[in-house]
């Protein structure tokens, strides 16, 4: 790891980072603070494209009960999220009945790598796999005191027992 990888498994992710809501200006991650988040790097073009689906379900589901889905769009991986902001919202919402809060498009490897996934690719799943995001929808769930409480591979369907057990552990 380098030292912009995130290390202290004990330090709350989101505090101080900076990211714009997919309609713009910054997203208040502020507001997010208490409740469980599942992190997911979506894209609207990919195989696994139809996990906003599952995404959505547990969105609905959990959301009374302090918990949040937050997609961050990402194009990293063989162009699957091309579109500006109103294509990603428009087919979110027209498609998927999305909604949950997406931020701008973002990227989770390289150079670029957006801070929040500075501080992200240090946890490992339950496989052992930490470091770089393997694919679209890599999945990360947020406990409610703001740090990393699991890990789970793009192809982790969202309504897999192990997801909505991690989920439901957090909301108690």
């Amino acid at each position: 790891m380098t030292n912009t990888d995130h290390t202290d498994h004990n330090t709350p992710v989101l505090d101080g980072v900076q990211i714009n809501s997919l309609q713009g200006g910054p997203a208040d991650l502020a507001q997010y603070a208490g409740q469980a988040i599942l992190l997911v790097n979506v894209a609207s073009k990919c195989g696994l494209t139809p996990q906003y689906t599952g995404l959505e379900k547990l969105q609905a589901r959990y959301a009374a009960k302090g918990f949040t889905v937050l997609g961050v769009p990402c194009n990293q991986f063989a162009g699957q999220e091309p579109g500006g902001a109103e294509e990603i919202a428009e087919f979110c919402s027209a498609t998927y009945g999305v909604t949950f809060p997406l931020t701008e498009k973002a990227e989770v490897n390289g150079e670029g790598r957006h801070e929040l996934y500075r501080r992200l690719v240090g946890f490992a799943d339950a496989e052992g796999h930490s470091g770089d995001i393997r694919w679209n929808f890599e999945k990360f769930l947020i406990g409610r005191d703001g740090t990393v409480v699991a890990r789970f591979s793009p192809q982790t369907e969202p309504e897999s027992a192990e997801i909505v057990t991690a989920i439901e552990a957090q909301l108690g």
